[in-house]
């Protein structure tokens, strides 16, 4: 068994950063359906603005509003108006085809890819 990338959204604009929160990613349920990624699912959190990196658990955002808020100690790590890479992992015998999920600076699909 290993673990293998299943999902990733690409190049999205972090909207927001709530230290107040618990913890968690906070992305539009939209752009989690369109990548396969499930409410409570763990991700790896990517700045290409920083070089951060950071596992956190997604949480429900808005549908359609193109929401992404890192929140609690995340929101030290990656900022507001960072550029992330979220990706999903699946634990599998067999290769997996990630579903790539491209989105546009407000975080509106522009593509989804099966690599």
């Amino acid at each position: 068994m290993k673990f293998v990338l299943s999902s990733k959204i690409f190049r999205a604009t972090v909207t927001e950063a709530n230290l107040n929160y618990e913890g968690s990613i906070t992305i539009d349920t939209e752009l989690c359906d369109k990548a396969g990624l499930w409410i409570g699912e763990k991700v790896l959190v990517v700045s290409n603005t920083s070089g951060a990196r950071l596992e956190t658990y997604i949480i429900p955002g808005k549908p359609g509003s193109g929401v992404i808020c890192m929140n609690g100690a995340a929101a030290h790590l990656i900022k507001e108006g960072e550029e992330i890479i979220i990706m999903g992992f699946t634990l599998s015998d067999k290769p997996v085809t990630p579903k790539l999920v491209y989105v546009d600076k407000n975080n509106k699909c522009v593509n989804v890819k099966d690599v």
